[in-house]
């Protein structure tokens, strides 16, 4: 699949070629679900449940008479009714970290991938690079490329400082590293951007 490669500077006209295994997929709506579904489970914290009676540590010794005494008829200290006594209906331990084949996360972000491809919202950059990190310019350069209204923008190793910079205070624009490119954070925004590094990284992800 070849691809325009675009710059801020209107200097590369190339096209590139993008490995058809990464970019070329016909997304599963099934798919996709599953691996937005597990992303999102894996974002909640554990919930901490509540000691009940069987689980306080006091002493099961019956502490006063049967009759007589003058009160209820109480087995132990352990009761929800006694200060340090367990939780009456307490809060029970949630764990929401479901499991997901690996090879379904992989192939969940290729086709999330290849889904802006074949819609036509996928922007392959040269370079970040904006000058002095200017938040105008990079405006002004954003306008040229025809993006939606948000988009995601992916780097290699590290996010260009001068991009970062800038992108700064543009709430419609998210920056990432390579590494965390995501089926959810790729899905929410109607453009993806990658710069050569971002897709040199993503198909060495998955060839490797």
């Amino acid at each position: 699949m070849k691809v325009k490669l675009q710059s801020f500077a209107d200097t590369a006209d190339s096209d590139i070629e993008l490995n058809d295994e990464v970019f070329g997929l016909d997304p599963r709506g099934d798919i996709l679900h599953r691996v937005v579904t597990w992303q999102l489970e894996k974002r909640r914290a554990t919930a901490s449940g509540t000691r009940e009676r069987a689980d306080v540590a006091r002493t099961g010794k019956k502490f006063g008479r049967q009759k007589g005494g003058g009160t209820a008829r109480h087995g132990d200290r352990r009761a929800p009714i006694f200060v340090g006594g367990g939780k009456a209906h307490g809060q029970r331990t949630r764990d929401f970290n479901p499991s997901l084949n690996k090879k379904i996360r992989a192939l969940g972000l290729k086709m999330a991938l290849s889904s802006h491809a074949k819609a036509g919202s996928l922007v392959i950059l040269d370079s970040l690079a904006v000058s002095e990190g200017k938040t105008k310019t990079l405006i002004a350069d954003w306008a040229k490329l025809g993006t939606g209204k948000t988009a995601l923008v992916i780097d290699g190793d590290t996010v260009e400082t001068t991009f970062v910079l800038a992108a700064g205070n543009l709430s419609t624009i998210n920056v990432m590293p390579a590494a965390g490119a995501n089926v959810y954070d790729i899905l929410k925004h109607d453009t993806l951007v990658l710069t050569r590094a971002a897709v040199e990284k993503l198909e060495a992800r998955f060839n490797g």
